[in-house]
């Protein structure tokens, strides 16, 4: 695992970033000693697909299109 000193972090600080995106860890030293150790962040949240969620959980009746219907014609009838 390679080893940076926090004036070089700094100055190259984009592309260490991109190299630890990719999987490459390293040290950034403080007066020659280790003080942390970076490594790519990988999310622990991991999103559900939301579309058929209730599949089999819903019945929705055969003459649904026509529920109310008796209701809704008398509102617009009276």
């Amino acid at each position: 695992m390679k080893q940076y000193n926090i004036h070089t972090a700094k100055t190259h600080l984009s592309a260490l970033v991109e190299k630890a995106v990719q999987g490459e860890a390293f040290i950034i030293a403080k007066a020659g000693k280790p003080a942390v150790k970076v490594i790519p962040f990988v999310s622990q949240h991991k999103t559900q697909k939301r579309i058929g969620f209730l599949k089999g959980q819903i019945k929705v009746p055969a003459d649904f299109d026509q529920m109310g219907q008796k209701e809704i014609t008398a509102i617009f009838e009276a």
